[in-house]
């Protein structure tokens, strides 16, 4: 059976049609019924289908009002995808366990989810703790009152951190331990400067006046990171801003041993600034719970090539015929000392220099020229020359240059003069483009040593990962253990982005987590009432390329309980 509409002149009927065949199998169709007439069919019409679908089990249907724009209301849309994305892999590394540390203290907030909070902020948009509370409100944070989060409980959740510090240190440590290789683990270890604002002292003040990795002397503290071969952070600490860099080697060294008992071999990959000779001394005794010795790679500093001249000149005419880089090795104190000379980078290196020397020699030849005519009574426009200022002024850019062991300034003598110590340029040029490394380790050759100090380079990317997109400076907290809570929590946020690193690099998505985050942040959170019911929320749609993102990463696509088909 159907519906049929017929016209009769003016008017339009509505007909219930049944088709049937005849004794011939011919189809023929008559009329069952006439329902009326259609401009006159209302609320008759609507009974009469209520009955049909109740004689076939159905539930009549209702009748859906119109929906007009006034009747909708709309809340703001939160980002999403970024912080569901974060919060999964957090669950997953297992720091939630947290929550069971901060669980037998007497704190009544929820210490782990506001610490997960400041992290996830570093990552997606880093701002100050107020800051955070603004961010709150544009993000849907997964398991998170956002209106019960105020400044107060994220600073008292800070001070919960560093009170529970030891306990803290032992679930991050132990949610790294299977991300380590026991076999073989690689730590590289670096430090650098944190500018910190303010100009009010504190009893143990980690904010003092020292050099700046740029150059400047600023109010700052030391951080200092070890890390894996894949650039994963294992260990950080906070040290005071003046500190020497030698002298933090040992006890972190130390604490990384505790913490990583299960390591069966450990090598040491540090920089320039953390080799001295009691360091050496102290390096060799070091065991590892295994009981195998420590074993270190350092670069010898530039300033202390000087020392091993005699041990390289065998070498040099090696280098001179050079046309790629090389590598060779010498024992130096019962250990081994590996050479790496590139020619180009000398040849750089040399021409640089030469062209300072005679940039700084032309300036000095006019001074004489311009001393010369003073003395002869010629008059010039503009402030007169002096033997003492020409002296101050030519020794003061020849420190700037770094070239003071090259170019002598006599200071003593009356008249200006200067000589260059070509002994001292000699020794330089022989030393351009070489990379000397101390090391006890045995089995491997001295171009895999090379390369495994070079990688080196990617824990200063890690420290620019801190400076840049997780902006942990400047820092404007005043108390010591609050700026120790903010390195934590940064610490933390590192360990994030590179676990983030290193599974997108293994699905070979040749996206960044930066590019993942700001990507994946365009997966909102929406919700919408309908005339003044009770509000609809869903998830907006994902991408091919947005999937692409969570399957490398490994996190399962955000959950949509209701789908806005209405938006």
């Amino acid at each position: 059976m159907y519906v049929k509409v017929t016209t009769s002149g003016p008017r339009r009927y509505v007909q219930l049609i049944e088709s049937y065949r005849d004794d011939d199998g011919r189809v023929k169709k008559r009329t069952v019924a006439t329902l009326g007439r259609a401009d006159q069919l209302s609320g008759e019409l609507d009974s009469v289908i209520d009955g049909l679908l109740k004689i076939a089990g159905r539930e009549p249907a209702k009748l859906v009002p119109a929906i007009s724009a006034s009747s909708l209301t709309f809340e703001s849309a939160r980002d999403l995808g970024n912080v569901w994305t974060l919060t999964e892999i957090w669950k997953e590394l297992g720091f939630s366990d947290l929550r069971r540390v901060f669980r037998r203290t007497r704190h009544t907030i929820d210490v782990e989810a506001l610490i997960r909070i400041m992290v996830l902020n570093r990552l997606c948009d880093p701002d100050s703790k107020l800051g955070v509370l603004r961010w709150l409100q544009t993000v849907a944070l997964p398991d998170i009152e956002v209106k019960t989060v105020t400044h107060q409980q994220l600073l008292r959740s800070m001070d919960a951190l560093m009170d529970n510090q030891d306990a803290v240190d032992g679930v991050v440590a132990g949610l790294l331990r299977p991300l380590v290789d026991r076999d073989l683990s690689l730590a590289f270890y670096d430090m650098t400067t944190i500018r910190a604002e303010g100009l009010s002292t504190v009893e143990g003040d980690v904010r003092k006046f020292g050099m700046a990795k740029e150059g400047l002397i600023a109010k700052q503290f030391m951080l200092g990171v070890v890390q894996t071969a894949d650039g994963l952070p294992i260990y950080h600490e906070v040290f005071d801003g003046n500190t020497a860099e030698g002298k933090t080697l040992l006890p972190i060294l130390k604490k990384v041993m505790e913490r990583f008992p299960n390591l069966r071999r450990l090598i040491l990959v540090a920089d320039r600034g953390l080799l001295s000779l009691d360091n050496l001394d102290e390096l060799r005794k070091l065991t590892l719970p295994s009981g195998q010795a420590l074993e270190f790679i350092l670069a010898v500093p530039g300033r202390r090539h000087s020392e091993f001249v005699d041990l390289l000149n065998p070498l040099q005419q090696q280098c001179i015929q050079a046309s790629a880089e090389i590598t060779a090795e010498v024992a130096w104190n019962d250990l081994r000392l590996v050479l790496a000379h590139d020619p180009a980078t000398a040849l750089e290196q040399r021409q640089k220099r030469q062209a300072k020397i005679d940039e700084l020699q032309a300036q000095a030849n006019a001074w004489v020229g311009k001393l010369d005519e003073q003395d002869l009574g010629a008059k010039k426009r503009g402030r007169k020359l002096s033997d003492s200022g020409a002296k101050a002024r030519f020794y003061h850019e020849v420190r700037e240059s770094n070239l003071g062991n090259i170019i002598k300034v006599n200071l003593k003598d009356e008249l200006f003069s200067y000589a260059i110590d070509e002994g001292a340029l000699k020794l330089a040029e022989m030393i351009d483009g070489k990379l000397l490394v101390v090391t006890n380790v045995k089995d491997i050759e001295p171009t895999k040593i090379i390369e495994r100090y070079k990688s080196l380079a990617d824990i200063e990317r890690g420290f620019k990962v801190l400076k840049s997109e997780l902006e942990i400076g400047p820092v404007y907290h005043r108390l010591p253990e609050r700026i120790r809570a903010h390195a934590s929590i940064c610490f933390m946020a590192l360990i994030l982005h590179r676990v983030m690193r290193m599974r997108l690099r293994a699905g070979n998505t040749g996206v960044t987590p930066e590019r993942a985050l700001q990507t994946l942040k365009r997966i909102q959170h929406h919700r919408v009432s309908i005339n003044g019911a009770e509000p609809l929320s869903g998830v907006s749609s994902i991408t091919e390329e947005d999937s692409k993102v969570f399957k490398a990463l490994k996190v399962k696509l955000p959950s949509q309980t209701q789908q806005m088909s209405l938006l």
